[in-house]
């Protein structure tokens, strides 16, 4: 028997929640941002970053199950398609096309003063994706190979540091016991 997957949602069941997650959605997309619940403004999230990115690839199926995503019963008739055409022809064109994710940014905000409930406010992300400069060597860098004297140098070095460890870690067994034995050759003196 299938059961409904576990865990909270919002609202009082699974209907409920599609429903405030397609509305939350569409405010979002008319208005690029919003005020909302920390616990909303979190499952809202990965589900507007899915449907903006069945809107970057533009089809006629990607608008369909977006048009189906977005439509509630309230709105039957007109099935969120305001919705679908602000996201496919004003959304997705001012995105960045290089940003493979992360359309949308959570920024926490005071506490509501009714009900001290946490608050959010989550926004779609327009910037353009800055990629890291990757730093290269040099081909001279590159090329050229450790020389033979940077080895032997490199050798002795760790050479002498193994032989000062070997030293000091002898020398401190042999204090260690040359005190133990001072120890008991005082308590044998006292008996």
């Amino acid at each position: 028997m299938p059961k409904p997957s576990k865990g909270p949602r919002l609202g009082a069941g699974p209907a409920h929640e599609r429903k405030i997650l397609a509305n939350l959605a569409k405010s979002l997309i008319e208005h690029r941002s919003i005020r909302t619940t920390e616990a909303k403004a979190r499952r809202l999230q990965p589900y507007i970053e899915k449907l903006i990115t069945k809107a970057k690839k533009g089809d006629i199926h990607n608008r369909r199950m977006v048009a189906r995503k977005l439509s509630t019963q309230v709105d039957k008739y007109t099935r969120g398609f305001d919705a679908v055409y602000t996201l496919f022809d004003e959304v997705v064109p001012d995105l960045d096309p290089n940003r493979q994710g992360g359309y949308t940014r959570i920024v926490k905000l005071p506490a509501r003063r009714g009900d001290n409930a946490p608050m959010a406010e989550i926004s779609l992300v327009t910037e353009k994706v800055e990629s890291k400069a990757k730093v290269q060597p040099t081909k001279e860098e590159a090329a050229k190979p450790a020389s033979d004297e940077e080895v032997k140098e490199a050798d002795k070095a760790e050479e002498t540091a193994e032989e000062a460890v070997e030293t000091s870690d002898s020398g401190e067994e042999t204090s260690e016991a040359e005190k133990a034995e001072d120890a008991d050759e005082a308590a044998d003196s006292k008996e």
